[in-house]
């Protein structure tokens, strides 16, 4: 046999090989289709015999840890109302994983702790498989591993109930494509922070160590591109799933310009400023505080890596070192962190801040309130005269918008939402300050502390007026306003 038949029996057989491969690739492929089809059939029919059972068309939150009590807790609860308020003709459902309570218990938490009452009841479908979104469980490849996990919990959410509109307000975007093309549901989310931005990855290429960016990998070269590489397929994959939202709500300036560079879809995404509850903290009195024996700074937020709580810590210590310098006593001063714990994680983490305060010697300055009620929340706020805020980029900040309701001097990281929305000029006044590390922080609160009373009272009435833009009413009107041409789809 010539060389010639040689090669045209080897391309024959090749292409046998690959016309057999593209036959069983097309068959597989419609056999997914089917498949999807099916699904997508039954789910259907699950709806309507839902439907024809209450009479009533359901809106569903995604939001696995719905009893955490965080600031989007309270943008779920909030939401809630308003639709309740303005829709009486809906059935309300929450996908939670919070398996150790019971509905009444989460109920109760939320009016407890956020000071709202639902006009109706709610429905909770309670998720056997939250495990798979926990970044304990993903120790590397976290934001992939995670979001891969949500689609099983997605899915499970699906299965159990199949609502007319499903909104995501937790940031689980690979949810979206699950509950619009096999559930057919209207889908939209509210996005608090994106998963992944430009700025974590301009941290991993200029190799800067985070929270999210630790020593071993900023060190290498290799893998440092390596994480790029990563974080990049991912942001394509993130886009991809969060352009299936029919409308996207997003709660600051710095949360819209990540999200529309990554879901392009500029024509269906709004800013809907969370809820804060200004009203409630209109009540502290705003007077000067030239006769306080002790000034309090008090922190408000979650005990998560990110809020950076060490940060707060290091920086009053400094201001401690300072004051005795000075010839100033310790008991003047003091550092209160409130928070809430979602997991064990979290209170793992207050124990070695614990320890952190051992270890630099201001234990008996720095105290930890966890899980409080709102009136007890309230009242460290009233006697308080500094706000502090150290989360790097924060996409908002309702801790900060609280500080400045109840009439503290707030004191912000100098990036994200404080720095683009919250603590701006108002009508010409100073509303606060910013500061981005240890330093900077300790240098501000020297500076709020020893400025005359006259003077700081008057930042405090500027912050008080500039945060009426974030009131519940605000939220409720710009919410509905984004919702109507959705909510106007539903059949009733």
């Amino acid at each position: 046999m010539s060389a010639h038949d040689e090669l045209v029996l080897c391309l024959s057989f090749l292409w046998q090989v690959l016309f057999h491969l593209l036959f069983v690739c097309l068959l597989l492929l419609a056999v997914l289709v089917l498949l999807m089809l099916a699904v997508r059939l039954w789910l259907k029919g699950k709806r309507s015999a839902r439907r024809a059972r209450t009479g009533r068309p359901a809106v569903a939150f995604f939001h696995p840890y719905c009893n955490a009590g965080g600031g989007g807790e309270r943008v779920l609860w909030c939401a809630i109302r308003a639709l309740q308020r303005s829709y009486p003709d809906i059935d309300v459902v929450v996908y939670t994983g919070d398996l150790d309570v019971s509905a009444n218990e989460i109920v109760d938490r939320a009016r407890r702790r956020f000071n709202i009452v639902l006009p109706r009841p709610v429905h909770f479908v309670f998720l056997r498989l939250r495990l798979l979104v926990e970044p304990s469980l993903f120790p590397h490849f976290t934001l992939l591993g995670q979001s891969m996990g949500s689609i099983f919990l997605g899915w499970e959410a699906l299965t159990e109930f199949v609502p007319d509109l499903y909104i995501d307000s937790m940031g689980y975007a690979f949810t979206l494509p699950l509950f619009r093309y096999l559930g057919g549901c209207s889908v939209c989310a509210y996005v608090h922070y994106p998963t992944i931005s430009t700025d974590m990855l301009s941290v991993v290429r200029e190799r800067n160590p985070r929270f999210n960016n630790p020593d071993y990998i900023s060190d290498s070269m290799f893998l440092s591109m390596f994480k790029v590489l990563y974080y990049c397929l991912f942001a394509v994959l993130y886009g991809m799933a969060g352009s299936c939202g029919d409308l996207v709500m997003v709660n600051s300036s710095w949360t819209l310009e990540h999200i529309l560079s990554l879901w392009h879809a500029s024509n269906r995404t709004s800013v809907v400023y969370p809820p804060c509850d200004v009203s409630a903290f209109l009540d502290v009195p705003l007077e000067e505080d030239e006769e306080k024996k002790c000034h309090s700074i008090v922190s408000i937020g979650q005990f998560r890596p990110e809020k950076d709580h060490r940060l707060q810590i290091k920086a009053f210590k400094k201001v401690l070192d300072r004051r005795r310098e000075a010839g100033e006593g310790r008991e003047t001063l003091k550092l209160i962190l409130i928070g809430g714990c979602r997991n064990q994680e979290d209170e793992d983490r207050v124990l070695m801040l614990r320890g952190l305060c051992q270890e630099l010697d201001v234990a008996d300055r720095v105290e930890f309130k966890l899980n409080i009620p709102f009136g007890e929340l309230k009242q460290e706020l009233g006697s308080a005269t500094i706000g502090l805020h150290t989360m790097w980029n924060e996409h908002f900040g309702i801790g900060v918008v609280e500080c400045m309701a109840a009439g503290k001097v707030i004191l912000a990281h100098k990036s994200g939402g404080p720095k683009l929305d919250i603590v701006v000029p108002f009508e010409g006044g100073q509303t606060g300050f910013l500061a981005d590390d240890e330093d900077s922080y300790a240098k501000a609160m020297e500076e709020i502390l020893n400025m005359a009373p006259a003077n700081r009272l008057q930042i405090r009435r500027n912050a008080r007026q500039s945060v009426a833009r974030f009131s519940d009413q605000e939220f409720e009107v710009s919410l509905l306003g984004v919702l109507e041409p959705l909510m106007g789809t539903l059949e009733r």
